[in-house]
């Protein structure tokens, strides 16, 4: 006998089987089996405060639906034919528990629209909480590195070509600011999806005056979405959530670039922990940073989840539209990705080792070029000029295939009849470091500033 299907009654042919394939989202959908009993024990609930259902009727429901979670719990459910979708599933197997003619009254007032947007919100808002655990982790992790390795000196970049000495806690720190920010957008993200449309029904809302504010507070949502046709067919909290969850990547892809470079035997400054890196098939003596190669891999996919959305959402007209079936295959498999990336990234910062003596190698005088026009500004000359006559002593230091430390006094009066013995006081690198003391700067004590500050916001979190 065929299963009678939820929306069956006005249709008498047999559906296409290769459209009843095409049509299902059980295989996906069913990973927010939890959600949508929850969801269905509060609308009974919800049915019996208006008496739609008697007492025990709902007792009954609810002790079923329970059953069903723990079949989906245990592995011991079986989707059977002409279950389409996880909402379809579930009712079906309710009936075949408590009989089909109380469970049939479950879905009265209640629309597939509304319900799987309810689920969909719980399902998503539970994976962000995990999520933000992960953020925090890492965030953590950067700043806990930061503070162990403060004194370790490296060269930093602009355009990969070097530029100024900085601390590697203050490139640490770079990341775990960014991240910090990804975070409290997240929270903000939250917020939205924490807004429940169960009772806006397929579009115009329900009419049996079920207490929507009962079961937004039954569901743990913070607000009830105001209109019905926004409940059902709003999906901006997936696109933000996409985008959001591309925009962390961006952050993992970057550090990994970083990483990535000074990992190089070319650069050599840090080494990737084993349990993070592979082989070659071929040449025994690779070592290769996989683990940060598949995260910088892994953003171009999380950003292709988002692109692809958008072009879905962006045409639809009003209300619902089986368009939008596509929007849980993107954000199932972004939060899958984003959860591993973020807590790989993690254990690959918190095993990584840092090579003190190639940092120190790696510090050579022209980084300093910056520190000799600012010895002449401090003798009152402007740094439009300062700039020009550190740049002449750059590449007087390069005709003679030296150091511009190397260059002698005479030499730099050639330049500048201001410059003194003390000028070769510019060349240390401790002293350029400590000398940028202003908020966000890279002295000791900035530094010491910015961890200060992020190992409060850690401890203010829940």
């Amino acid at each position: 006998m065929e299963t009678k299907k939820l929306w069956g009654g006005r249709f008498t042919g047999k559906t296409d089987p290769l459209m009843e394939a095409f049509n299902e989202s059980i295989n996906y959908d069913k990973t927010m089996y939890s959600a949508d009993i929850q969801g269905s024990i509060a609308y009974v609930k919800a049915l019996q405060m208006v008496n739609i259902v008697t007492v025990s009727e709902r007792d009954s429901m609810i002790k079923g639906l329970q059953q069903v979670l723990q079949e989906w719990s245990s592995g011991t459910f079986e989707i059977k034919p002409g279950d389409e979708d996880i909402h379809t599933a579930n009712e079906r197997r309710l009936g075949e528990i408590i009989g089909s003619e109380i469970a049939g009254k479950l879905h009265t007032g209640r629309s597939r629209n509304d319900q799987s947007a309810t689920d969909f919100r719980i399902y998503l808002r539970d994976q962000l909480l995990l999520i933000k655990s992960y953020l925090k982790t890492l965030i953590s992790t950067l700043t806990q590195r930061a503070n162990a390795e403060i004194d370790i000196i490296i060269p930093g970049y602009t355009h990969l070509q070097r530029a100024q000495p900085i601390r590697w806690s203050h490139f640490l720190l770079n990341y775990a600011f960014l991240f910090q920010n990804d975070y409290n957008r997240l929270l903000e993200l939250f917020d939205r999806v924490n807004s429940s449309p169960l009772g806006c029904g397929a579009l115009a809302g329900n009419p049996f005056n079920v207490d929507r504010e009962f079961l937004a507070k039954e569901l743990g949502f913070s607000s009830v979405i105001q209109n019905s046709l926004v409940g059902v067919s709003d999906r901006d909290y997936v696109a933000e959530f996409l985008f959001w969850s591309s925009l962390v990547m961006i952050h993992v892809s970057r550090l990994s670039e970083d990483l990535i470079i000074y990992s190089s035997a070319e650069f050599g400054l840090i080494k990737l922990a084993d349990a993070y890196s592979t082989g070659s098939s071929i040449m025994p003596q690779k070592k290769n940073p996989d683990s940060l190669e598949l995260l910088r891999g892994k953003t171009g996919r999380l950003f292709g989840n988002m692109s692809g959305f958008m072009m879905t959402y962006k045409g639809l007209p009003t209300a619902y539209n089986k368009d939008l079936q596509e929007d849980k295959e993107p954000v199932f498999d972004s939060l899958s990705n984003l959860s591993s990336s973020l807590q790989i990234t993690s254990s690959v910062v918190a095993t990584l080792e840092i090579n003190s003596s190639v940092a120190k190698s790696m510090l050579t005088a022209d980084l300093l070029a910056t520190d000799l026009a600012d010895y002449l500004v401090r003798k009152g000359v402007p740094f439009r000029e300062t700039h020009h006559v550190s740049g002449r002593a750059v590449q007087l230091a390069e005709n003679n295939n030296c150091q511009i430390s190397d260059l002698s006094l005479e030499q730099f009066l050639t330049l500048n009849p201001l410059f003194e013995n003390d000028v070769f006081d510019v060349f240390n690198f401790e002293n350029c470091v400590e000398n940028r003391k202003s908020t966000g700067g890279t002295s000791k004590q900035c530094v010491l500033a910015q961890i200060s500050i992020l190992n409060d916001w850690l401890a203010s979190l829940n």
